[in-house]
């Protein structure tokens, strides 16, 4: 497991830094999302299956999900035919196909050898040990993250109903422009 261990989180590093580097927010979200499931896989190779099935459901999954929410709530309309053209092009989807194989491969691996039992050191944390530590101790820390996560929902949804400024704001009721004055 120190393998996959090492080769995981040599993935993660290289897949945050191509969120940090990359200037297309969805070239990003890419290299995120294949970030997540190298840190998901860490957290198995620790011992922690709870955490990194955590890992991959809420953040790996949600992010994806957010992200298609965002694009649907800011209504960009024809601009975002353009861009998904050039988002098919192979060159797009090259470095995260890269980092996702040495996932795939360290996996496949893994299985293949039979360490699949062996955790790197310590004990397996469950779900009731993870409950009991963010619901005990860490409970105003998730509260206030909680609190965060829906101030950013509602600045969202403010942001994604603000008109351009070139364009004049549609009338909700009637559909029709309205006139500055």
């Amino acid at each position: 497991m120190e393998v996959a261990f090492y080769l995981s989180g040599l993935v993660a590093v290289l897949a945050t830094l191509g969120v940090i580097t990359n200037t297309n927010p969805v070239h990003a979200l890419l290299y995120l999302i294949v970030s997540l499931i190298a840190v998901a896989i860490v957290f198995f190779a620790l011992g922690a299956p709870f955490a990194g099935a955590l890992e991959i459901i809420v953040y790996a999954g949600a992010i994806m999900v957010l992200f298609v929410f965002v694009v649907m709530m800011l209504n960009l309309g024809d601009a975002v035919v353009a861009q998904e053209k050039a988002w098919l092009k192979p060159k797009a989807w090259l470095g995260p196909s890269v980092l996702a194989a040495v996932l795939l491969l360290t996996l496949i691996a893994t299985l293949w050898l039979g360490d699949i039992g062996k955790v790197i050191q310590g004990d397996t944390l469950t779900a009731k040990e993870v409950g009991t530590t963010l619901f005990g101790p860490w409970l105003l820390i998730v509260e206030l993250a909680a609190m965060l996560l829906l101030a950013a929902l509602v600045t969202a949804s403010h942001v994604g109903r603000l008109s351009p400024p070139d364009k004049p704001a549609m009338n909700q009721e009637t559909g029709a422009r309205k006139e500055h004055s």
